[in-house]
Parts: structure tokens; C-alpha cells; sequence
């Protein structure tokens, strides 16, 4: 059966069958390999760890769209890197809120007139509610809840493109009613209550 698998297409057509004894040996081949790789990129080998099993699961979770004139290694390769990418970028997004929050609150511990930073976040908190009914849902359920686009699509069953677009216009629309740093604004109006 082992012999079967090492042909590329004859791996994709098991694959894509359901075939659990092609999965395990394409993990049994790659494994090692695919995180040598993604060690090379990201310097951590509990990291690359992850991002290899992540690589993995989506190929077995998405098996029935692989296409048998794929070159499954050179797929692993480009998935692994693109896998590096979307966590690196999730990181540096990460930081930019840490950033994000350390300025806010350093306005709120400068700010002298506590009075004043109460009515600016009862304005956004208002201007907020302003909003168009469906762009305000999706901008609360992205910036209060915390959902991902993706999260947000699948539970309001629209396109991601609908999301981000929803959340631009937010944006758009509280930058012109309101004449300050928004982001800041908007993210202290979520933490202070």
C-alpha cells in the first residue's frame, strides 16, 4: 500500500477519497521536512510545530478540493509559507493593539478633565449607534466582541469582502462625525464603561 502512495496522483485520488492510511503517510513523509522549513522561517520550533500541524489538518479538512496534477510537495511547501505569513501578520496586529492600548491608556492616566474623556467616548458610544443597523452589528461584533471577519461572515452567512466593507464604512463614517483619534477612542469606549 506504501508503494501506492509515493506516485503524487495516486496520493491526491486516496486523499481526496477519505483515505486515512494516505493521510498518515503523507504526514509520515512531510512531517519532518515541512517543519525544518517552517523553522527556517520562524526561528521557533514550537511555532513551526504548529504551523506544520495547522498545514496538515486544513490539507485533510479541504482533501476533496486538491487537484491531481498538484505536485503535493511543492503544495506543502507554499502552504507552509503562507501559513508563516498569516501568523506573522496576526502577530504584528497583535502588537499594533498592544501598542493601540498602552496609548489609550496612557491618554486616559494624561488626561486631567476625567469629565471631558467621559462625554468624548459617550459620543462615539453614540455616533456608534448612528451607524446603519447592519454596519453597526458587524463593527460591534468585530471591535466589542472581537470575532474574525471570517467568524462574522459565516455567522451572518454574507461574504467576507461584505464584512470588511461594512467595517471600512464604519470607520469612515465615525472619522468624519467625530474630529479626533478614533482608533484610541474606539478602543478605550470598549474597555471603559
Amino acid at each position: 500500500m506504501i508503494k501506492k502512495f509515493s506516485n503524487n496522483e495516486l496520493l491526491i485520488k486516496f486523499l481526496k477519497k477519505g483515505n486515512e492510511k494516505a493521510y498518515t503517510y503523507l504526514v509520515d513523509k512531510y512531517y519532518h521536512h515541512l517543519c525544518v522549513y517552517a523553522n527556517s522561517l520562524i526561528r521557533d520550533k514550537y511555532q513551526a510545530e504548529d504551523i506544520v500541524q495547522n498545514v496538515l489538518l486544513n490539507i485533510w479538512k479541504k482533501r476533496e478540493e486538491l487537484k491531481e496534477d498538484f505536485n503535493i510537495k511543492y503544495y506543502l511547501l507554499i502552504a507552509v509559507r503562507n501559513e508563516f505569513i498569516d501568523q506573522y501578520r496576526k502577530k504584528q496586529s497583535r502588537v499594533a493593539l498592544e501598542k493601540e492600548y498602552y496609548d489609550a491608556l496612557d491618554l486616559v492616566i494624561e488626561s486631567k478633565d476625567y469629565d471631558k474623556m467621559q462625554i468624548l467616548l459617550k459620543n462615539v458610544n453614540n455616533e456608534i449607534k448612528k451607524l446603519p443597523p447592519k454596519c453597526e452589528e458587524i463593527f460591534l461584533m468585530s471591535k466589542q466582541e472581537n470575532l474574525t471577519n471570517i467568524e462574522i461572515a459565516e455567522y451572518l452567512n454574507i461574504s467576507i469582502k461584505t464584512v470588511e466593507g461594512q467595517i471600512t464604512k464604519a470607520f469612515r463614517i465615525l472619522r468624519n462625525k467625530l474630529d479626533i483619534k478614533i482608533e484610541t477612542i474606539l478602543f478605550l469606549s470598549f474597555w471603559i464603561k
